[in-house]
């Protein structure tokens, strides 16, 4: 049997980035000193004069994305999730969503999964702090597949988006001729009658694991990947929340106010549904390898799996 296929989505970043150079001189790539973690290195190699480095100042990083989107230019601004997200809010708020320029960031080592980096770099408030934001569109792409989709349609875009990469390298889920990218539309992956899981990120395949072990417990577990936090699929939420009856929300980010938090408004509003919501709870992620983090705090295929029997019960 082959070895499942793993890409770091920061990776598939880099890659989508050169292509749609080819295509597109308009498109710019800013950095703030970390090219070689963010993979816009790629991007600098081959066009090295629409390559910015601005140092490490990731507020101006944004302000000069903002100065080049104003003049036509389609910049992609990059550095890790508590930077983009944590350090320069004001000037994305500010500079960037409230002119609604055609600025797009790209995210990198959100999440646990940054590792040994710890707490401070590990970044689980990004997708609440960015959807916030009025008019800002919010991507958290599962795997290489995805991610380079969602460059793609974040530069066909007009307008403000967060893209958010890993830095783990994550199993290939959607290689197959069928797949289709639509910002703000989720999918099945896989079907179930008992209860239905809305994973997103790197935790559509832990979720997909989870489903197999829920399966041998005699529980149907429907997978559905949510790659948009905002605009949310609401048709396909309330479609599941009537099919199952059961919701649980998955994603390597804090309960408040990302995923779960935006499923938990679709449904009190359209169709109320007993729900549960998996992620950081409400505490600081710390420094370890990050396959062992995702054991610890119950994020791998086991935890989400044993999490959801409980809620079942």
């Amino acid at each position: 049997m082959s070895e499942v296929k793993k890409i770091a989505t920061r990776e598939s970043y880099g890659n989508a980035l050169v292509e749609l150079g080819k295509e597109h001189e308009n498109l710019v790539v800013l950095d703030a000193d970390l090219a070689e973690a963010t993979k816009t290195n790629i991007f600098k190699k081959a066009f090295p004069e629409r390559h910015i480095d601005v140092g490490i100042q990731e507020a101006n990083l944004v302000g000069v994305a903002a100065g080049l989107a104003s003049t036509g230019k389609v910049p992609f601004c990059s550095t890790f999730a508590m930077f983009a997200a944590g350090r320069a809010y004001e000037q994305v708020r500010n500079s960037v969503g409230y002119p609604h320029l055609n600025v797009k960031i790209g995210a990198t080592h959100a999440g646990i999964s940054v590792g040994e980096d710890g707490a401070t770099h590990q970044c689980v408030e990004d997708l609440a702090l960015m959807r916030a934001i009025p008019g800002m569109t919010v991507i958290n792409p599962a795997d290489d597949v995805e991610a380079k989709a969602a460059v793609r349609a974040a530069y066909e875009y007009d307008g403000p988006v967060y893209l958010r990469f890993g830095r783990l390298a994550v199993p290939v889920i959607n290689d197959r001729e069928d797949y289709t990218f639509e910002i703000g539309k989720g999918y099945v992956l896989q079907e179930g009658t008992d209860v239905t899981i809305i994973a997103t990120g790197l935790e559509v395949n832990e979720s997909l694991e989870a489903a197999k072990l829920l399966k041998e417990q005699g529980i149907s577990a429907e997978v559905v990947n949510i790659h948009t936090i905002k605009p949310i699929d609401k048709d396909l939420i309330i479609k599941e929340a009537k099919k199952t009856g059961k919701i649980v929300t998955v994603e390597e980010h804090s309960v408040i106010g990302g995923l779960g938090s935006a499923v938990a408004e679709v449904l009190s509003e359209h169709c109320p549904t007993q729900m549960k919501r998996i992620g950081v709870y409400d505490v600081y992620g710390e420094s370890g390898p990050a396959v062992d983090l995702l054991h610890k705090y119950q994020l791998d295929g086991a935890g989400i799996a044993a999490q959801v029997a409980e809620f079942m019960k």
